[in-house]
């Protein structure tokens, strides 16, 4: 694993070997504010799914040390009593300053574990912003957590985070403020979705607003609230997310999804090749236009122009 996060010499070859034994995988992106809950979530989830028998792998990203680079939250140690369970498989990754909230690597270990044979690969993402969505290109189901009382904060973040979730989680829903929130959720989606027929199940522990989805109908977030401390709700949360692999199984809309993330992944494996095949190509050529950059002879847009129409033409 660690070849292939540190992208060591050989990392290619191993996911070129490793491809055709994956594609198996359910792989389902948590992300959310910080202090949402998100990694006593996970913890919960985990517990269930191998309770069911399943096989489970997890990322856990973190913060990136600016002195190492290495991740320094160590979500691992949240998910302790995991470690000695042979199908459960923990690594945390770095973000090694990638915007996205991910790094380049995590997609390249989502294939490791797939091949491995996990079952479900949880990838839960940093506390993120409105631009640290790229956990939505990799995961088949993006669960976002939120917990209550945020009122305004929810119309406030809107148009980033919320409206990527294929499921919410309104955790710690013990606290005071958890039905308003989920009402602000179901007001917030009822801006952009076609209000269908709504049924709200209100158990003691779990409860969630479930929207009855008719055929042909686009899929629409449920709700579940939770409190993962106690176990309670998670598994309304990963019925949830079933409901929404089976909907990306036998739809259209899941056939597009399919091949977005698809083209998404091939278009960035190529990016990245091209840009590692263009520097080493023109290494010297960038040597001497940093040397004129610092020197204020050359300004790096130009000599970055210069450079490409040589590589095009050759000259390298």
């Amino acid at each position: 694993m660690r070849i292939i996060d540190d992208r060591r010499e050989g990392y290619l070859e191993v996911l070129s070997t490793l491809f055709p034994h994956s594609g198996r995988a359910y792989v389902v992106g948590i992300t959310g504010n910080p202090g949402a809950g998100k990694s006593t979530l996970v913890d919960r989830l985990i517990e269930n799914y191998r309770a069911s028998g399943k096989k489970v792998g997890v990322i856990a990203v973190d913060p990136t040390s600016p002195f190492t680079g290495g991740a320094i939250l160590g979500d691992r140690i949240r998910m302790q009593r995991h470690f000695l369970d042979p199908n459960v498989f923990i690594r945390s990754l770095a973000t090694r300053g990638h915007l996205g909230g991910l790094s380049r690597s995590a997609g390249d270990v989502i294939r490791v574990l797939d091949a491995f044979g996990c079952d479900v690969i949880l990838v839960e993402t940093v506390g993120v912003g409105q631009d640290e969505l790229e956990v939505t290109r990799m995961a088949h189901t993006t669960l976002v957590i939120v917990p209550p009382g945020m009122g305004d904060d929810i119309q406030a973040i809107k148009a980033g985070i919320l409206e990527i979730a294929d499921v919410f989680a309104v955790n710690k829903a013990d606290r005071e403020g958890a039905d308003s929130t989920v009402r602000d959720l179901e007001q917030m989606m009822s801006l952009g979705h076609e209000v269908s027929s709504v049924t709200r199940g209100h158990s003691a522990a779990g409860s969630h607003v479930k929207a009855e989805r008719k055929a042909g109908e686009p899929w629409r977030p449920p709700v579940i609230k939770t409190v993962a401390v106690k176990n309670e709700g998670v598994a309304d949360v990963i019925r949830a997310c079933e409901e929404h692999r089976k909907y990306l199984e036998t739809t259209d809309d899941g056939q597009r999804k399919a091949l977005s993330r698809a083209t998404e992944e091939l278009h960035a494996i190529f990016r990245d090749a091209l840009l590692t095949a263009a520097e080493s190509r023109a290494k010297a050529a960038l040597e001497d236009a940093l040397k004129r950059s610092l020197s204020r002879t050359t300004d790096p847009y130009s000599s970055s122009a210069e450079i490409v129409r040589g590589l095009l033409a050759g000259e390298f």
